[in-house]
C-alpha cells in the first residue's frame, strides 16, 4: 500500500512537486521535463550518492550535478512538518512566534545572502534586523541532506529548539524556492583529485591561512599522523568529505536532536501541574503522527525518546510509593502513549526488524515497576464480533461460581500495564487474504472470491464484506493505525467492514433476544451483556471508528495546521453526505451517526478505578461533541429515529431496553441529545426515549416495596461490585435530562400529551430538577418552581387513574428551604381534598400502572433521589405512582384547602389560582 500524497499545510503553498526546486521556473509550461533530470531525481531520492560511484566506474560530470541538484528537499511540506514543534505559544501569538512563519518572513524580507552549495552541503547567511537601538545580526547557517532529506543543521544562533530554527528554515525555503539560484559544486573531494600535487599544497596553505586560529592545531595533528607510517589514519583507504552524501550503510532519516527532545520532554514533564505543558506534550503527540502519515522513521524514533522520559519520571516512584494514583492530566498522557504505540506496532509496512526492536524495548518497559497500570478492568482477549451470547442469567455453559473464579484468577495472574495493548498488536498481522481483498477494493463482493465455507461469515446477506473474529476494539484499532501512516482509504474500507459485522450482530442479537423476550421480562434482571463497554475503551474503538467516517465527509480538504491541537487554530468543520460505495443510498455521514449512538447507547458495565470511570464520562461527552458538529438533516433525522427505535426494543444489548442489569452505565447523557434532536421533528419517540433513560439502577432498592428484608447478610454482597466514583455525575446528568424534558413540556402548551408526559413522571422529575438544580439568582429559583407547580396541573384533570397534582407539590415543598416561601405559599389551583392518615400505609403497586419489577417506568423515586445511597428504603409514606412523598403535600394543604377545593382545575399554561 502506498501512502496518498501529503496536504498542503497552512502557510506553505509549496507542495512535494509544485516547486521544483526552483526549475519550473525555467520550463515553459507543457514543455516535458528532461529525461536527465527524470533520471537524477528517482535516484537522487532512492540511492545514496557511495552506492552510484560504487555501482558506475565513471559518472559524467553533468549527471553528477543533477544528481546533486535534486537531492535537496523539495518540499516545503517537511520543512513546515520540522520548524513548528519547538514550544506552545500562546493565544494571539501562533503565527508570530512559530519558527516556520519567522523564517518566511525572513526569505520575503531578503535576509538571506551568500548561499552555496557544495555537494551535499549547503550554507548561507541570514541578516535579522535587530530590536530598537540593537544593530543588525548576522547568523551563519549551515544544512547537509542526503536522498531528499536534511540529516543536520548548524546555526550561529543561540536558539536551543526541538527542531529547525527560523534561519534554517530561511535558507531551506530558498533553496527550493529559488534552486537555480544558487551556486552548486561537486562534493569537495571530486575538485581535490582534479589538482596536482602543487594546486594541493597551495590550496592547504592558503586554507590554513584563512583561518589559522581555528585550523592550525588541528592541521598540525593530522600532519604528523600522515607523515607517521604505521598510524591509524594511513591504514584507511580514503579520507572523509562532509559533502559526498551519507553511506549505503547510514541511516536515512531526517534530522533530529535526540537531546533536546529529552530535555524538552523531562522539563514539560517536571511542570506537569501547568496546562500549559500538557498541551505541549499533546503537541508533540501530534507531530508523531503527522510523522506516521508521512511515513517518516522518526515518529517512532521520537516516540522512543519521549517514553523513556515518561519512565523516568519521579512522581511514578513516589506515586507508588505512596500508593497514589496519577493526576488526570497525567494519566491521559499515559493512555495517549499507549494508544500511539498501538498505532506504531501494528504498521502496516513496517519491517520485520523494526517490529522486533520495538516490541523489545516494550517488553523491557513494560517490566518495570513504575509502568503504570491500565485501569479499567478490560480485557485483552474479548469477544469477537459474533452473534452470540448469553441473556438469561445462568444460561452461559459455566456457571456463575466458575466465571468469578475464573476472573478472580484471571486477575490475580495478570499484569496489564498501559504498553499491554502494544505488546498484543505484535501478533497481529495483515496478511489475511480476506483482509487484503477488503483494502483493496470498494467493489469486492462474493462474486470475486469463494466464500470458503468457512465457520465465519464473511459476507452479509446483502453481498457486504464482514469483518468477523476479532475483538471490535482491536479491529478499530486497525482503522486507526491505517489512518495515522496514512491510508485513508484504505481505513474506509475496513470501517464500513465493521460496520456492516455490526449490523449483522445486532439482528442476531434482537432475534436472540424476541426468543427469550417473555422470560426476562418474568425475571425483570438480566446479565450483562457487553462487561466491557466501547466508549471509555483503552482503544476508543467508537472514537476510532466515528473519526475515520467523518473524515471522508469533510465539505472541503482539511489544511494542516501548524499547532494541530490549538484551540483558537479550530474552526466549525462542515460536512456533507459521501456515498459509501456499493451501499447503494448510503453514506459515510449516517454511517458514523449510527456508529456513534450503537456506543453510546451500548449497555454495559460501568469498569473498576476513578479514572477509568471518569474517562468513560470523558468519552461520551467527546463523542457527542463530534455528533453536534453535524447539521441534521431529513436523512440523519430518519437515522435518529431508526436508531432510537431499536435501542428503545433493544433489550439487555441496548442501555435503554426493558431491563437493566443494576451495574449498567446510565443513558442520560446520550438520551439528552437524542432528546434534543429528536424533540423537533419526533416528540413522541423522544419523550419515550428519555422517560426510558431516566433510570438509575445502581441506586434502586434491592428489595421490592411492600416485602420483607431478607438476609441481612444480602447487603454484604452489593459491596462486591465496584465502588462508583462518579455516582453524583451521573445524578447531575439525570437532573439535567429532567430539567429538559420538563422545560420542553411546559413550552408546548398545545399538546396535551406531552403534559401527560410530563405529568407521568412528575414526582421523579420534579425531584431531580429540584435537587440537581443550583440556581444562580431567586428569581430563577422562583422560576422553576412555578415550572414544578404548573406541570402537575396537567394531571389533576385526569384524576380517574390516580394521578394527583399533589406530587409536584409535594417536590416543590421540598425545595423550600432553598426557594423560599413560594413552596408555602396558597395555591388554590392546585389544592385537592385533605388526605388522611390512612394514606400512610405501605406502598403497593398502583393497579393500573403495575409493572414487573425493574421495569417501574424508569424513574426513581423522589425517596432515593434525596438519599443517594443505593440499598433498601423504607416503604412507608409512599403515594400511589412512583412513591411521592404523602406528608409534604398534606402539610401544604392542610390549611389552604377545604374538600370543596378538589374541584378547582388548573389548565396547561395557566397559572396558579385561576380557574
Amino acid at each position: 500500500m502506498d501512502p496518498p500524497a501529503a496536504k498542503r499545510s497552512r502557510d506553505c503553498p509549496a507542495g512535494p512537486e509544485e516547486r521544483d526546486a526552483g526549475a519550473g521556473a525555467v520550463r515553459g509550461r507543457g514543455r516535458p521535463e528532461a529525461l536527465l533530470d527524470l533520471s537524477a531525481k528517482r535516484v537522487a531520492e532512492s540511492w545514496a550518492f557511495e552506492q552510484v560511484e560504487e555501482r558506475f566506474s565513471r559518472v559524467p560530470e553533468p549527471v553528477q550535478k543533477r544528481i546533486v541538484f535534486w537531492s535537496f528537499p523539495r518540499s516545503e511540506r517537511e520543512i513546515c512538518m520540522y520548524s513548528s514543534l519547538g514550544y506552545q505559544p500562546p493565544e494571539g501569538e501562533h503565527d508570530a512566534r512559530v519558527p516556520f512563519t519567522r523564517g518566511l518572513h525572513l526569505l520575503q524580507s531578503g535576509a538571506v545572502d551568500r548561499v552555496l552549495q557544495v555537494g551535499f552541503h549547503l550554507s548561507g547567511n541570514i541578516r535579522e534586523p535587530g530590536g530598537p537601538g540593537e544593530p543588525e545580526r548576522l547568523y551563519h547557517v549551515s544544512i547537509s541532506f542526503d536522498r531528499c532529506k536534511i540529516t543536520s543543521v548548524s546555526c550561529g544562533c543561540d536558539n536551543r529548539d526541538l527542531f529547525y530554527c527560523a534561519h534554517v528554515v530561511a535558507l531551506s525555503l530558498y533553496r527550493i524556492r529559488h534552486g537555480r539560484q544558487v551556486e552548486l559544486r561537486l562534493p569537495i573531494s571530486e575538485t581535490l583529485s582534479q589538482m596536482n600535487r602543487d594546486q594541493l599544497q597551495k590550496f592547504v596553505q592558503y586554507l590554513i591561512s584563512a583561518h589559522h586560529t581555528e585550523v592550525l592545531p588541528t592541521a598540525q595533528r593530522l600532519a604528523d599522523e600522515i607523515l607517521l607510517l604505521g598510524s591509524e589514519i594511513n591504514l584507511v583507504h580514503g579520507a572523509p568529505d562532509p559533502t559526498a552524501g551519507a553511506g549505503i550503510e547510514d541511516a536515512n532519516c531526517w534530522h533530529l536532536d535526540e537531546e533536546q527532545i529529552q530535555e524538552q520532554v523531562k522539563q514539560l514533564l517536571s511542570n506537569g501541574g501547568y496546562y500549559g505543558a500538557s498541551q505541549q506534550l499533546r503537541s508533540m503527540f501530534c507531530k508523531v503522527r503527522e510523522m506516521l502519515r508521512m511515513r517518516d522513521s522518526n515518529g517512532a524514533r521520537m516516540l522512543i525518546l519521549m517514553t523513556e522520559q515518561f519512565l523516568q519520571d519521579p512522581r511514578l516512584a513516589l506515586w507508588r510509593q505512596q500508593g497514589a494514583g496519577m493526576t488526570d492530566k497525567c494519566r491521559q498522557l499515559w493512555d495517549e502513549l499507549g494508544a500511539l504505540w498501538v498505532c506504531i506496532v501494528l504498521s502496516p509496512h513496517c519491517k520485520p526488524e523494526e517490529r522486533t526492536s520495538w516490541l523489545q524495548l516494550l517488553s523491557k518497559w513494560d517490566k518495570l515497576d513504575v509502568c503504570p497500570l491500565e485501569e479499567g478492568n478490560y480485557s485483552f482477549d474479548g469477544p469477537s464480533l459474533q452473534p452470540t451470547v448469553a441473556l438469561i442469567p445462568g444460561a452461559s455453559p459455566t456457571g456463575p461460581e466458575e466465571e468469578e473464579e475464573e476472573e478472580e484468577v484471571e486477575a490475580a495472574g495478570s499484569r496489564h500495564t498501559v504498553f499491554g495493548r502494544a505488546l498484543q498488536a505484535g501478533s497481529l498481522h495483515w496478511s489475511d487474504a480476506h483482509l487484503q481483498r477488503i483494502l483493496a477494493s470498494d467493489s469486492y463482493g462474493p462474486s470475486l472470491t469463494s466464500n470458503g465455507g468457512g465457520d465465519k461469515p464473511t459476507f452479509d446477506p446483502q453481498g457486504r464484506p464482514l469483518w468477523p473474529g476479532e475483538p471490535f476494539p482491536t479491529a478499530c484499532a486497525r482503522v486507526d493505525t491505517l489512518r495515522a501512516h496514512g491510508y485513508p482509504r484504505q481505513a474506509l474500507r475496513l470501517a464500513g467492514a465493521i460496520v456492516n459485522t455490526l449490523r449483522l450482530q445486532r439482528r442476531h442479537q434482537l432475534e436472540t433476544y424476541k426468543q427469550q423476550k417473555k422470560e426476562l421480562l418474568q425475571k425483570g434482571s438480566t446479565c450483562i451483556t457487553n462487561m466491557e463497554g466501547w466508549v471509555g475503551h483503552p482503544l476508543d474503538p467508537i472514537g476510532c471508528l466515528c473519526r475515520a467516517l467523518l473524515e471522508a465527509c469533510h465539505l472541503e480538504e482539511e489544511t494542516l495546521a501548524i499547532y494541530p491541537d490549538s484551540g483558537p487554530e479550530k474552526r466549525k468543520v462542515a460536512y456533507q453526505h459521501v456515498p459509501v460505495p456499493g451501499s447503494p443510498g448510503e453514506s459515510y455521514l449516517a454511517m458514523a451517526l449510527e456508529v456513534a449512538l450503537l456506543g453510546l447507547g451500548q449497555q454495559r458495565a460501568l469498569p473498576e478505578g476513578l479514572y477509568a470511570q471518569d474517562k468513560v464520562v470523558r468519552n461520551e461527552e467527546q463523542l457527542l461533541a463530534l455528533l453536534e458538529e453535524v447539521e441534521l438533516d431529513e436523512r440523519l433525522v430518519q437515522v435518529l429515529r431508526k436508531q432510537a427505535g431499536q435501542l428503545l426494543e433493544g433489550g439487555p444489548f441496548s442501555g435503554f431496553g426493558e431491563v437493566l442489569f443494576r451495574e449498567s452505565v446510565p443513558m442520560h447523557t446520550c438520551a439528552r441529545y437524542l432528546f434534543t434532536a429528536l424533540l423537533p421533528h419526533d416528540p413522541d419517540l423522544a419523550y419515550r426515549l428519555a422517560l426510558r433513560a431516566m433510570r438509575l439502577p445502581i441506586l434502586e432498592t434491592a428489595f421490592p416495596a411492600g416485602e420483607p428484608h431478607g438476609n441481612p447478610l444480602d447487603s454484604i454482597v452489593s459491596n462486591r461490585f465496584p465502588r462508583w466514583f462518579i455516582l453524583g455525575h451521573l445524578e447531575t446528568r439525570q437532573c439535567e435530562l429532567a430539567s429538559a424534558m420538563l422545560t420542553a413540556a411546559k413550552g408546548d402548551a398545545d399538546d396535551p400529551e406531552h403534559h401527560d408526559l410530563a405529568s407521568e413522571g412528575d414526582g421523579a422529575l420534579a425531584g431531580q430538577l429540584c435537587h440537581g438544580s443550583r440556581p444562580a439568582s431567586p428569581d430563577e429559583h422562583h422560576a422553576k418552581l412555578v415550572l414544578l407547580i404548573h406541570t402537575g396541573g396537567g394531571s389533576h384533570h385526569r384524576g380517574s387513574d390516580g394521578h394527583h397534582p399533589c406530587h409536584a407539590v409535594a417536590a416543590a415543598a421540598g425545595c423550600a428551604p432553598a426557594g423560599g416561601a413560594l413552596g408555602m405559599r396558597p395555591h388554590p389551583g392546585l389544592a385537592v381534598r385533605h388526605e388522611g392518615p390512612a394514606e400512610l400505609r405501605p406502598a403497593r403497586p398502583h393497579p393500573v400502572r403495575e409493572e414487573p419489577r425493574g421495569l417501574r417506568g424508569g424513574l426513581p423515586d423522589r425517596a432515593g433521589c434525596r438519599s443517594r445511597r443505593p440499598g433498601p428504603r423504607p416503604p412507608l409514606h409512599r403515594g400511589p405512582l412512583h412513591g411521592a412523598p404523602r406528608p409534604a403535600a398534606a402539610g401544604l394543604q392542610a390549611g389552604d384547602a377545604g374538600p370543596g377545593a378538589a374541584q378547582h382545575r388548573l389548565q396547561p399554561g395557566q397559572p396558579p389560582g385561576r380557574q
